[in-house]
C-alpha cells in the first residue's frame, strides 16, 4: 500500500503553521487537532526538527529570562515564555507529585500563589519590585500533572513606582486561579513614577 506523499507535506505544512500560532502544543493536541496519531506528530516533529514540548518551552524561557530585572531566572516559578517589561508576561508550570498534598492529591495552594508572584514581580520593569497586597482566589483545584498557564498584565501604573498587576492562571483554557497585585517598585526608575 503506498501512500501519498503530497498528504505528508500538507499535514507537515499545517503542523508548522499551527506551532506558528500556538507554540506550546501537546503532541496529543496536534495530533487531534491534524486527525492523525501521536507516532506520527512525533515522526513529522522529528524531520521537521521541532523539539519536545519541553525544550521549545525551555529555549523561549531562556530567551525570556535575561529581560527580568526584578528577579534572578531562576526565582520565577515556572517557566517564563513571554516578556514585554511594564506590560505583560506569560509562564508555564507543569505540576508535579511532589507539589500536592498526600492525602487529597491536589496541588498545594503556595507554589500556584508563587508562581502568580513570581510572574507579577518579573513584569515590574525596575530593579527591585515587591508586593505590597495581594488580593487573590482560588477557583478551582489544580491535581498533579496539570499544566498551568499563568498570564499577567499590568493594568495600571501609580505614581512613587506603584504598581497594579492582574495574574490568571488557566489550566486546559479554565481558570484555576486569580490574583490582583499591588507592587512597589524600588530603584532608579521608580523614582520617576516609570517603575
Amino acid at each position: 500500500m503506498s501512500r501519498n506523499p503530497h498528504a505528508k507535506k500538507e499535514r507537515q505544512v499545517r503542523l508548522l503553521e499551527k506551532l506558528k500560532d500556538a507554540p506550546f502544543m501537546t503532541d496529543e493536541e496536534i495530533a487531534e487537532f491534524l486527525d492523525v496519531s501521536i507516532p506520527t506528530v512525533r515522526l513529522d516533529r522529528l524531520e521537521l526538527g521541532i523539539p519536545e514540548l519541553r525544550q521549545r518551552i525551555r529555549d523561549v524561557a531562556s530567551q525570556n529570562q535575561g529581560k527580568v530585572r526584578s528577579l534572578k531566572g531562576e526565582e520565577i516559578i515556572g517557566e517564563l515564555i513571554e516578556l514585554q517589561l511594564g506590560e505583560s508576561g506569560i509562564s508555564v508550570l507543569d505540576t508535579t507529585e511532589d507539589m500536592v498534598f498526600t492525602r487529597s492529591r491536589i496541588v498545594r495552594g503556595h507554589y500556584i500563589y508563587a508562581m502568580a508572584e513570581s510572574l507579577a514581580i518579573a513584569v515590574i520593569d525596575a530593579d527591585v519590585a515587591l508586593v505590597g497586597v495581594a488580593n487573590i482566589k482560588y477557583k478551582r483545584p489544580v491535581q498533579s500533572g496539570d499544566r498551568l498557564v499563568a498570564k499577567a498584565t499590568v493594568r495600571e501604573n501609580r505614581e512613587g513606582g506603584r504598581h497594579v498587576v492582574w495574574v490568571f492562571i488557566n489550566c486546559r483554557q479554565v481558570e484555576m486561579f486569580r490574583g490582583k497585585f499591588i507592587l512597589a517598585a524600588i530603584g532608579a526608575d521608580a523614582a520617576q513614577g516609570n517603575g
